[in-house]
């Protein structure tokens, strides 16, 4: 559909989220915690933080969750009773307050989930989420999601995006139909835009480099020392991986109790050790540089080939979260720059 701009006051926006909690609905929004901003279910207004730049954590495990039961199972003789996932009781689900970079990381995990065949669960669960995502005003050195084809007040991924205007105002822009059947059934809260501009109101952060080039130039440099140079400091700990909104590696495990038990599917990491390795004992990418361009090459080469979407929104998430200091946009500026006698 064609997106339709309102505004909103500050009073009404409160209004709007309060109407939510109000009709039993699960609302998930940004909580401070323990000096952290986590997405957490929330049951008052008061409880939603608004005054940070990204939270620790991505949304997308309310799609992907980090671990969930596809199955459970029971034998009882030579009978196997199998209890199929519950579809009836994943709950409708609004995401409020997420940013532009945390919609759009939902775009790379819809292409992954119904590449060759269509996951059942995670489109359940998609299809109980409705995005309201607020636009970002204020960004820190971590953020590049301009140069990953997003930015401050991007809608894709989003089915409301709400920005702030100053005044106690704020621009409403709706995008979908969920958005659409959001803002029916709230109409008297909002108010014809006027003509207003959002771009005014919005973060400015410097496009670095452009999509296109990155894959070519990762293509370019698939034999390069680059790898190893920058996996020197990574300690595979997975952490960027847990926390980016586009990763969706995960492990299919079965947790059994005697008789009965549950098929659990379960995040992983590409940047583990133990990730590719087979029951042999031959371990296809057997150093770390190898699982490092693999994280780089299937995000900017892979995926685009693939799902014609990049892994990456330019959250920054990753490079906040690494404990050895590593920058995923600063190690994609140097392989920029690199050139062809530098291999």
């Amino acid at each position: 559909m064609q997106t339709e701009n309102y505004t909103i006051t500050d009073s009404n926006l409160q209004q709007l989220l309060q109407a939510l909690l109000s009709s039993g609905q699960k609302v998930v929004a940004p909580v401070r915690a323990n000096n952290k901003v986590l997405f957490k279910e929330i049951k008052s207004a008061s409880e939603v933080c608004s005054d940070h730049v990204q939270t620790t954590l991505s949304a997308k495990h309310l799609a992907f969750p980090r671990t969930e039961v596809l199955l459970q199972y029971k034998k009882t003789g030579k009978e196997v009773t199998i209890n199929d996932f519950p579809f009836d009781a994943v709950p409708q689900t609004f995401l409020w307050g997420s940013r532009p970079c945390d919609a759009g990381g939902f775009a790379p995990l819809d292409g992954i989930f119904n590449w060759d065949s269509k996951d059942a669960i995670y489109n359940k669960r998609r299809e109980q989420l409705t995005i309201i995502s607020f636009s970002c005003t204020r960004h820190d050195d971590a953020c590049f999601c301009t140069s990953m084809g997003g930015g401050p007040g991007n809608t894709a991924g989003s089915d409301m995006l709400i920005t702030p205007a100053g005044n106690g105002t704020n621009i409403a822009e709706i995008i979908t139909d969920k958005g659409k059947a959001l803002f029916e059934n709230y109409t008297s809260l909002f108010e014809e835009a006027m003509g207003a501009d959002k771009e005014q109101y919005l973060t400015k952060i410097d496009k670095v480099f452009d999509t296109a080039e990155i894959k070519a130039k990762v293509e370019a440099f698939f034999e390069s020392k680059v790898w190893k140079e920058q996996s020197a400091r990574c300690m595979g700990c997975g952490a960027c991986a847990y926390v980016c909104p586009a990763c969706a590696c995960f492990d299919i495990q079965d947790d059994k109790h005697g008789s009965k038990g549950s098929r659990l599917r379960c995040w992983d990491s590409c940047g583990f050790q133990l990730f590719t390795l087979h029951t042999s004992g031959h371990n296809p990418r057997e150093t770390q540089a190898r699982r490092w361009r693999q994280r780089v090459m299937h995000k900017f080469s892979y995926m685009p080939d693939r799902i014609n979407v990049v892994g990456c929104s330019g959250c920054g998430r990753c490079s906040r979260a690494c404990p050895a200091d590593m920058n995923l946009a600063e190690h994609l500026e140097v392989i920029m720059k690199m050139e062809a006698e530098k291999i």
